[in-house]
């Protein structure tokens, strides 16, 4: 089967936010995705931050000076520039949706074939082996998961 011979349905998600780790993991579902015949969804997650400072503060400005969405939609577009070759067929979609990474990747797998992840992003424990998304991912994904290891210097 071609790059260009897409069975109906076949879908990969990947999981990205813009890390070394997610770049790689996506580039790996764009290959599997080349020997299957499935199209991939590259997905990311945003949200706006919780207020700090005490109960119903939220930094003065800080929600209309910062589209978190479009930041989100640039990372993705380069996540996927980068992940994909110029030869690359296959079908690759941006989803851009609101809320946690983890719940987000989820949904997303549900009717999917397989999910991608970088063991880990941007996360505050970088120390981690497997990030807390990508073990959320294998615990709770509604499909097989593929974890990609990212580089000793992530």
């Amino acid at each position: 089967m071609t790059g260009q011979e897409h069975r109906a349905g076949s879908r990969i998600v990947a999981g990205t936010d813009g890390s070394p780790s997610s770049v790689m993991a996506l580039r790996w579902a764009i290959r599997q995705a080349e020997l299957t015949g499935a199209t991939v969804d590259a997905v990311i997650a945003w949200h706006y931050p919780a207020p700090t400072g005490g109960y119903g503060f939220a930094p003065t400005g800080m929600a209309t000076s910062f589209d978190f969405k479009k930041n989100a939609e640039k990372v993705v577009a380069e996540a996927i520039s980068a992940a994909s070759g110029p030869d690359s067929h296959v079908p690759v979609r941006a989803l851009v949706v609101e809320g946690n990474a983890a719940r987000v990747l989820i949904d997303a797998s549900d009717g999917a074939d397989l999910i991608v992840v970088g063991s880990r992003g941007h996360g505050g424990f970088t120390e981690a082996l497997l990030g807390s998304v990508g073990q959320h991912c294998v615990h709770h994904a509604r499909c097989p998961v593929v974890l990609i290891r990212g580089q000793e210097h992530d």
